[in-house]
């Protein structure tokens, strides 16, 4: 399963180079796998986070790409860790970034790293076999 998101290119996105500044794509990032963690366990079973974010840059962004497409996948999980990967895409289907990130599943009450429930694991190997 892919979580794909269309991200409008924001005018506050482009630096004095003219480009989408680098830190402005683990915004996008970020929309496409909480986009992807809400698909698969309801938008109010947020309790991940982000430990882990590795970006190769493909391409420049623009003000005239307009808009992105950011697709994230699951591509596996550990005892409290999911592995996904990024791509986002400019018009055209220019790659443009590629990435890898590792979310950790954490107790709300304790704020540190807890297991995936056997639930949780099930719905993930459900989304890595496509289903």
């Amino acid at each position: 399963m892919t979580a794909e998101v269309k991200i409008p290119i924001r005018w506050r996105d482009v630096d004095a180079y003219g480009h989408v500044n680098n830190a402005v794509f683990l915004s996008y990032l970020e929309e496409a796998r909480d986009r992807l963690v809400g698909s698969l366990f309801g938008e109010q079973a947020w309790d991940f986070v982000i430990a882990r974010v590795a970006i190769d840059y493909r391409s420049e962004l623009n003000q005239s790409d307009r808009e992105v497409v950011v697709a994230c996948r699951v591509t596996g999980f550990g005892t409290s860790s999911v592995r996904t990967a990024e791509r986002v895409l400019a018009a055209g289907g220019k790659l443009s970034a590629e990435s890898e990130s590792v979310i950790v599943a954490r107790d709300p009450e304790t704020g540190r790293s807890r297991p995936l429930t056997d639930e949780e694991k099930g719905i993930l190997q459900r989304a890595i076999d496509g289903g």
